[in-house]
């Protein structure tokens, strides 16, 4: 794979899968494309909650609003700029505040199974 450089205008937000709250991820890159990881962006509507156990290693970038991360040893708030990593296996559950979120994330390996 070359170089590539995305912006939130290439992804199709599809929600995410297992929830039913105002939360929507979109891959660009994942396993179809032969690479390590997956990278995606993320939009969380205003007060949105997810709860989950990491089933991947997953860094999160804030881009715009402001998030919530809890897990057993705390709370993270982030806001545009932040980053959160989440580790494989921690609990969490995340947040959105009344203004929502947009958010960018990579994760190792991928955390969808390839369908192929």
């Amino acid at each position: 794979m070359k170089i590539r450089k995305f912006t939130i205008a290439d992804v199709a937000l599809e929600r995410s899968p297992g929830q039913e709250a105002d939360i929507f991820v979109g891959n660009l890159v994942d396993e179809r494309h032969g690479g390590p990881i997956t990278i995606g962006y993320g939009r969380y509507g205003p007060g949105q909650s997810l709860t989950e156990t990491m089933a991947v290693d997953d860094v999160m970038i804030i881009l715009e609003g402001r998030l919530s991360v809890t897990t057993e040893a705390g709370t993270a708030n982030a806001g545009p700029g932040d980053i959160v990593y989440m580790p494989k296996g921690e609990s969490v559950t995340i947040y959105s505040h009344e203004e929502g979120a947009l958010t960018a994330y990579v994760t190792y390996p991928h955390w969808r199974p390839s369908h192929a």
